[in-house]
């Protein structure tokens, strides 16, 4: 952090600029307060030189479009972004975005105040990136936003600044034609070979980023550096400092082979399964690092606005043409002729990052337009770059020119503009240069083609601000950026080294936009395919470019700037209308439900309590209901709640009891019964099974032989009562279950004149197991009279097999791998839909003409229930292969709701589009308990509640 320089502007929209935050390739951070709030916000604003190029301003807000949908969690939500001007002025206008402000430091920053990161920081480290790459994932996007500049260290645990190449480039530069360059830092084996990136190269800089974060060096270092990329696409990596439970994870992220290289899901739940929050409760960071973050917050909240220099401009000044600019101080100077010696940096200056440090450049890549976009840029004959479908059409390359002078990264030196605002006790720092961003994965230097004016080296800062005293620290290790790559040469391409193909061309995917306004002339417009990008490099400009829009597929756009994006994000939950916590002092929530659409039920080992449905608020809480099932509505007007000792109906208002029945009272003849949980309602019914222990006397003896032992027997029954009339409809006895002895039974689908019910695998006895010989059974009971009427087996359905059904008499059961339809009464197999190899669907949910179906594979789709035609497959994005996500339904029928243990996943019913995942990140205190229970939903009109453990979310749906 630094003071605001002369030339920096002083207000963005409604809020004014205090001090230099980070200064990067293409944009420069600014600590800013809001001047309507007074809340302190990070300014992201673009460099004027390059806001002045259209590409870099589409590229920049596409990306700010990216940081909106992933706001939340780790990302800081956006505050504001620079509004485009009706009338352009003559110069450009500013190009930022405000977001809220976190204490934090970069990675390199941090690895060089404190050293390597211990096995618990990297993990929550890890699983706080892992877990947004995830939701990038599970649009079909890649990120390349990851640096170690552009991942920050909170209190809390980690956070990412930068959303797509543009943010965490290593250099940029504005070059004739309207065009832009842009170099990662990071590359990937596909990329040096010339092949597409895709999720797992996000996956395998992460691996990067774990390696340089627990040894403070790369694991490609070691070797010649004329052979660095090649040791990148050839080499394993070295790891042996990197603590032992974490190597072959990290191991595998580090893959060649792409899609040996596990999912962002996997390595989120890997590093930290109940999540990166929970594993960073009470604290996370070393004490050197949480003490500089404690310090940074400190200094910005004391910071004031500078007083307003007459001469100071409101705005960047427009840019200068790179012919008219003269080398003066904060620009960039030209290197040394050869054999002469640089001069030395002035008293009180901070150096200039060495010669081998500086961003490559690279073979220029058109740009984005949106986020997902990139232009199409010929590849030279014999390219290893893919071919686009003959639609496709390719804008002309311009021929290479001299390029102007990359802008470099700021050091992380404390840099001060004499005449402007001074900071408390801030002193000059050590130079921090970014070289993990420009050195993990290539060298620094390339050889550049014949004729190539040499890049110039980094600008220097200005003078450091005055040190306060401060107390004498214990010498220990620096750390910083791995040593720097000597020059190296990668792959020339098929006109060498100096031609125009001077390396392997890849093709860089970009992050999703929002959908587009719908245009008519959309339909007259030509596909076109990503293009492919020189390594390393990314340019952005020129003509059509290719926009992906919610139907995934590419078209060409022109060069209008993007509608300003909808402030409801894609990806991202909406606004929970209100969040209820169970209170802390009482025992964790045993069961949930939803009553009349009015109150959320929820009973515990201690009382059942209601919220309103509508606030959030607690009503009333009633000891009685202690242990309660489900509570059900009884009526207009009384709320029933069965408890392990009584039936209740209660008020609604206040919850006094108003009617009670003991089953001791309502089942004389059952002496010591004991009921089960609910097998199901219907209306005014609900059906249960209950159990008693009885006495067998022996038999009389015959003469002469003892008399045997009494035995004690349990007998089972199963019932339907009317909570309504309060009166017990008719009993059956069933078999007696495992051991205490009362069947579980799941009612399928009740129909006019039956109710189809399964018995619960758990509660299956040896001898019954033994006799199913591996296939489940389903019986019918009358509707009316509770008598048997048949029990069948359907297929190869085991005991355990999940199984829904209709009133049509339809049944649908899993049957291996497979979701298989019946004939109810005659067994009679009707379709089949296929299911994931390895994988078991799990319950069906039937919603008018279709089924909602669910698998252990966390694919949630629709199939016809007539025929059994897929309508759509999606994929949660959850890792790895736990139980099949529970289906909930909202009123509307619209929106489809999965949950498991690890989010919440929000679908178009009609047609499976991803709408939103959610996911509990925790809120409780840093010593509370670590959550680890599923999510569980429940519909009430137009309010899906989430709960997991203590906690309840009321979020809108369709």
């Amino acid at each position: 952090m630094e003071a605001l320089r002369q030339d920096d502007p002083r207000r963005f929209g409604r809020f004014t600029a205090l001090a230099r935050f980070h200064e990067g390739a293409s944009a420069v951070q600014y600590v800013a307060r809001d001047t309507v709030s007074g809340e302190v916000a990070l300014i992201t604003a673009a460099r004027p030189e390059l806001a002045a190029v259209p590409a870099y301003r589409r590229r920049f807000q596409a990306e700010a479009r990216t940081a909106e949908r992933l706001a939340g969690g780790w990302v800081a939500p956006p505050l504001d972004t620079g509004e485009e001007p009706e009338t352009p002025a003559d110069g450009p206008e500013p190009l930022w975005t405000a977001a809220g402000y976190v204490p934090a430091l970069p990675l390199a920053e941090a690895i060089g105040i404190a050293g390597p990161l211990d096995e618990r920081a990297l993990r929550i480290l890890g699983a706080g990136i892992a877990e947004i790459l995830s939701r990038v994932h599970a649009a079909g996007a890649v990120l390349q936003g990851l640096a170690p500049g552009t991942v920050l260290l909170a209190s809390d645990g980690p956070r990412l600044t930068a959303f797509g190449p543009l943010g965490a480039a290593a250099s940029a530069e504005a070059r004739p034609g309207g065009q832009l360059s842009v170099r990662l830092g990071y590359l990937t084996p596909e990329q040096i070979e010339g092949k597409e990136v895709s999720a797992a190269s996000d996956l395998f800089v992460l691996g990067l980023l774990l390696a340089y974060a627990a040894t403070g060096t790369t694991p490609f270092t070691e070797g010649p550096a004329e052979e660095a990329a090649r040791r990148i696409a050839e080499d394993e990596p070295e790891l042996d400092a990197v603590p032992q439970a974490l190597r072959e994870l990290i191991t595998n992220c580090l893959a060649k082979d792409p899609a040996a290289r596990p999912t962002a899901g996997t390595v989120a739940a890997e590093l930290a399964l109940e999540g990166a929050a929970g594993l960073a409760r009470g604290g996370w960071l070393p004490e050197r690092l949480a003490a500089a973050v404690a310090d940074q917050e400190a200094r910005v909240l004391a910071l004031e606005a500078p007083e307003a220099n007459p001469e100071t401009p409101e705005k960047a000044p427009a840019p200068v043409p790179a012919e008219a600019a003269e080398p003066d101080e904060g620009t960039a100077v030209p290197e040394p002729e050869e054999g002469t010696a640089a001069p030395e940096p002035a008293e009180g200056t901070a150096a200039p990052e060495p010669e081998d440090a500086r961003p490559v450049d690279t073979v220029p890549l058109d740009a984005p337009a949106s986020p997902v976009e990139t232009s199409v840029a010929p590849a030279p004959a014999g390219s290893p770059a893919t071919a686009g479908p003959e639609d496709a059409r390719p804008v002309d390359a311009p021929a290479p020119q001299e390029p102007a002078a990359p802008v470099a990264a700021g050091n992380g030196d404390i840099g001060e503009d004499r005449g402007t605002t001074r900071f408390l006790n801030t002193g000059p720092r050590p130079p921090q240069s970014d070289r993990p961003t420009t050195q993990l994965s290539l060298p620094h230097e390339l050889v550049a083609p014949p004729g190539a004016s040499p890049a110039p080296v980094a600008q220097p800062m200005p003078p450091a601000l005055p040190v306060a005293p401060v107390a004498p620290q214990q010498p220990g290790p620096t750390y910083g950026g791995p040593a720097p790559y000597p020059a190296a040469a990668l792959p020339a391409g098929p006109a060498g080294s100096g031609g125009a193909g001077g390396g392997p061309m890849v093709s860089l995917p970009l992050p999703p936009a929002p959908a587009p306004v719908p245009d008519p002339a959309a339909s007259r417009r030509t596909l076109l395919t990503i293009a492919a990008a020189a390594v390393g490099g990314l340019i952005v400009g020129g003509g059509s470019v290719a926009a992906l829009g919610s139907g995934d597929t590419a078209v060409a756009t022109d060069d209008k700037p993007a509608p300003k994006p909808r402030r409801t994000l894609p990806g991202q939950p909406p606004e929970p209308r209100w969040i209820y916590t169970h209170p802390a002092s009482e025992s964790s929530p045993l069961t949930t439900a939803v009553w009349r659409d009015k109150l959320l039920m929820v009973t515990s080992e201690s009382q059942a309590s209601a919220v309103n449905l509508r606030t959030g608020k607690r009503l009333w809480q009633r000891a009685d209901g202690a242990k309660g099932q489900a509570a059900l509505a009884a009526g207009a007007d009384l709320v029933f709640v069965a408890s392990p000792s009584e039936f209740l109906w209660l008020s609604p208002k206040n919850g006094k009891v108003v009617h009670r029945v003991r089953y001791t009272d309502a089942f004389g003849d059952l002496p010591g019964l004991a009921v089960g949980p609910l097998a199901g309602s219907s209306g005014p019914v609900i059906w249960f099974t209950g159990s008693h222990t009885v006495t067998v006397k022996a038999p009389k003896p015959k003469k002469g032989k003892k008399k045997g032992k009494d035995k004690e027997v349990v007998q089972a029954h199963f019932f339907a009562y009317d909570i309504v009339q309060r009166k017990e409809l008719w009993r059956t006895p069933v078999p007696a279950g495992r051991a205490p002895g009362t069947p579980a039974y799941r009612v399928v689908v009740d129909r006019s004149a039956d109710v189809l019910v399964r018995q619960e695998a758990a509660s299956l006895t040896a001898a019954e197991v033994k006799a199913a010989k591996g296939k489940g059974s389903i019986r019918s009971f009358d509707q009316k009279t509770g008598k048997l009427l048949w029990t069948k087996q359907y297929a190869a359905a085991s005991p355990e097999a999940a199984t829904g059904g209709d009133e049509d008499g339809t049944l649908y059961a899993a049957v291996g791998k497979d979701l298989q339809a019946f004939e109810a009464d005659t067994t009679k197999p009707l379709w089949r839909v296929e299911g994931s190899d390895g994988s078991v669907f799990g319950t069906p949910l039937v919603a008018g003409p279709l089924i909602h179906t669910t698998e252990r594979s966390q694919l949630v789709g629709a199939v016809e229930r007539e025929g059994g035609r897929l309508v759509w497959r999606r994929s949660t994005e959850v890792p790895g292969t736990g139980n099949a996500p529970s289906l909930t339904l909202s009123g509307s029928e619209k929106t489809l709701i999965a949950a498991d243990a690890v989010q919440v996943t929000a679908f178009s019913a009609a047609d499976g589009e991803r709408l939103w995942k959610f996911q509990d990140i925790g809120s409780a205190g840093p010593k509370g308990a670590t959550v680890s229970a599923s999510y569980r939903t429940l519909a009430a009109g137009e309010t899906v509640v989430v709960q997991r453990d203590r906690a309840f979310y009321a979020f809108p749906v369709a």
